[in-house]
């Protein structure tokens, strides 16, 4: 990693507000209008984190968009059994975007791909380049298939624990 002074992080949007909504769920923060903030308190909590103590030098935010992926045009039943997405959760996401935008931080999507399918994009890209280290900033374990000498896994600390990052050694030591 010395030698790749470039350190690359790509947050997980929709994988970062759900899991910052559900967190909280047992005690929502709400702000003065009474609109629950939990995903975007625990969002920003995650980008400050990075920001603060991560020394990153490339930063961006991708997300899902509406639009059908091609798994979806190969098997109309991908995802189909998830919930609704949550209404706190959506109306969250365009308040996250907009403090994105303030700190200059790019929100990056692709009509019909999923953020994990950018972020990977990302990666593999930035890794064959080879003057990067890159940081998937998401607590998907799907991830972990992308992890390489040059990029790895931060997964963010639950219930006060610190965060994981998840490279090459520990990836073959937690999953053999």
């Amino acid at each position: 990693m010395a030698d790749t002074p470039n350190r690359l992080f790509l947050l997980d949007g929709m994988a970062l507000v759900y899991r910052a909504h559900f967190a909280l769920i047992r005690s929502p923060i709400f702000n003065s209008k009474n609109m629950n903030t939990s995903a975007i308190f625990g969002f920003v909590n995650t980008l400050l984190e990075i920001i603060d103590n991560q020394s990153p030098t490339h930063l961006g935010v991708a997300f899902d968009t509406k639009e059908p992926t091609p798994r979806h045009k190969m098997y109309p039943a991908y995802k189909a059994q998830r919930d609704a997405m949550p209404e706190e959760i959506a109306m969250a996401i365009p308040e996250i975007k907009r403090i994105l935008k303030a700190f200059s931080i790019p929100v990056i999507e692709v009509p019909g791909y999923e953020a994990d399918d950018i972020i990977g994009t990302m990666v593999k890209q930035a890794d064959a380049e080879g003057s990067f280290h890159s940081f998937m900033v998401t607590p998907d374990k799907d991830f972990a298939q992308l992890v390489s000498p040059h990029t790895s896994m931060w997964k963010p600390g639950r219930k006060g624990a610190p965060v994981e990052i998840m490279d090459v050694p520990a990836i073959l030591e937690h999953w053999d």
